[in-house]
């Protein structure tokens, strides 16, 4: 079973490039966030074609997640549960895969910036959100993944320069604090616990030579409840998209479970 995560910031202005990243990755579920389109007008004709059962939940232009996966979908849930507001961020589905069941979620969590406003203040409401919500399904003792881009650096050795973004809401002391509180619950970061490498990045920004200089940010991150983790046997971060024509500013993480 692999499953992957990936911001592909517009499927529509990336979809040559995310079918071919598709293909060659050839995972069995992909979690993907800031597709940026409302539903009706996701690619649905083109992925279907290779195979995909499709859950999304949009939004016009901004946000927006997505569930691909090669085996039925049995359910699914558009929103975090008990947290209300207007914005296209999280969806999580009960996958039919061949072993068993297994619950993924795709989450694109806010930015926060500009720290002091109300959108840092929503970035802590939406971390306090989930980390309720993980609680209740742990409490269900079944295998899930809570996977996207959780716009959170959780050590100093997942950025390239930390005296960069000391003042950037990604990395503020409440934001690791509320990421640290979710692995707190028994939930496990699967990068961290099969490679924990330091300066592994998944997202290069467009501006200043970024991606040529290597200056990139691990923000993209697998959370497993401990039935999953069990199962887990590797992670890829699959930093080859970056380079490719039209490509994200984010790369996809695989995890594969055995």
């Amino acid at each position: 079973m692999k499953i992957a995560t990936w911001n592909v910031n517009s499927i529509l202005a990336r979809l040559p490039t995310a079918m071919k990243v598709f293909e060659e990755v050839n995972a069995d579920v992909w979690c993907l966030q800031e597709i940026k389109c409302e539903d009706p007008r996701f690619p649905r004709f083109e992925l279907e074609a290779m195979g995909f059962n499709i859950e999304t939940f949009g939004q016009k232009s901004y946000n927006g997640v997505a569930i691909l996966s090669k085996h039925r979908i049995e359910e699914f849930v558009r929103g975090v549960p008990g947290l209300e507001h207007e914005q296209s961020r999280y969806i999580e589905a009960v996958i039919a895969a061949p072993d068993g069941p297994v619950r993924v979620a795709s989450i694109y969590a806010p930015n926060g910036n500009p720290i002091g406003t109300e959108k840092f203040s929503f970035k802590l409401q939406f971390m306090e959100a989930l980390q309720a919500h993980a609680r209740e399904l742990l409490k269900n003792e079944e295998r899930f993944v809570l996977c996207g881009d959780y716009n959170v650096i959780p050590r100093e050795v997942d950025c390239w320069d930390p005296s960069v973004w000391t003042g950037d809401a990604l990395f503020q002391p409440e934001t690791r604090a509320a990421y640290r509180a979710l692995e707190n619950l028994g939930l496990t970061d699967a990068f961290i616990a099969v490679d924990g490498a330091a300066h592994r990045y998944t997202f290069w920004d467009y501006q200043a030579g970024a991606w040529q200089k290597d200056h990139g940010i691990r923000i993209d991150h697998f959370l497993l409840s401990p039935q999953a983790a069990d199962l887990l046997t590797g992670v890829q971060i699959f930093k080859k998209a970056r380079g490719l024509e039209k490509a994200s500013d984010h790369v996809p993480v695989i995890a594969n479970f055995g």
